[in-house]
Order: C-alpha cells, then sequence, then structure tokens
C-alpha cells in the first residue's frame, strides 16, 4: 500500500511540474546546432547583452534586445510574430537563459538558447 501510495505521490508532484514548465519554455541548444539554424533556416538572432557588450562584437545579423529591456512592447518591435524561430545568446549564458524565459512568458514559441558569444567558434562582427 505505500509503494501505491508513493507511486501516485510522484506521479501528481510530476505533472503539477510539468504543467509549469510546458507552460514557459525553451528549448537550450549547442553552439554548432545554432550555427546550422543560421545557415539553414530564417531566424532571428537576439543578442540579449547592453548595447557596449554589442558593440565589442556581435554575431552577424544578430539584433540588440537587453534582456532588461524586454517586455511585451520592445519585444513585438523586434518579434512581430509570435511563432517566429528565436536564438538567443548573451555573454555568457545567463542572460540568455532569463532572455529566453522571459520570451516564452510572453507567448513566444520557437525560442532556443544556446549560451555565450565568449565560447563561439564562429565569427563576430563589431
Amino acid at each position: 500500500m505505500k509503494r501505491i501510495l508513493f507511486f501516485v505521490f510522484c506521479l501528481l508532484l510530476l505533472t503539477g511540474c510539468g504543467g509549469t514548465i510546458a507552460d514557459s519554455s525553451y528549448e537550450q541548444i549547442t553552439q554548432e546546432a545554432a550555427k546550422e539554424m543560421m545557415d539553414t533556416q530564417d531566424v532571428i538572432i537576439l543578442d540579449v547583452r547592453e548595447q557596449e557588450g554589442y558593440d565589442s562584437g556581435h554575431i552577424p545579423g544578430a539584433i540588440l534586445l537587453p534582456v532588461g529591456t524586454i517586455d511585451e512592447d520592445t519585444a513585438a518591435e523586434v518579434i512581430p510574430e509570435k511563432d517566429s524561430t528565436l536564438l538567443v545568446y548573451c555573454r555568457s549564458g545567463n542572460r540568455s537563459r532569463t532572455a529566453a524565459s522571459n520570451l516564452a512568458e510572453l507567448g513566444y514559441t520557437n525560442i532556443y538558447e544556446f549560451g555565450g558569444i565568449n565560447t563561439w567558434p564562429y565569427e563576430i562582427e563589431q
């Protein structure tokens, strides 16, 4: 009987967590996967650092959208379609995870976070 109750408890706990994750999620991918998407798909690349970081070097084609400025209005200016494929990065990966989560909460559905530019092995422009 104890095993059955334990199983039911675990099942309920996992079900509750699953709903939360599904409501606001993004996918973490490798930088190699992000580069492949950039080369083969129509994507929006978001650099979520501040202007100074962006100016010091960014991925070609990236649009600056600092994580601290992300709200419904600023996101809509840069990303008018909520089903656009978004590739999000920052310097080390911390802000990009926050930004990806914020965008998911705003209703964006195709969000891929790939860490930071400090380990980006491909082209950077200034």
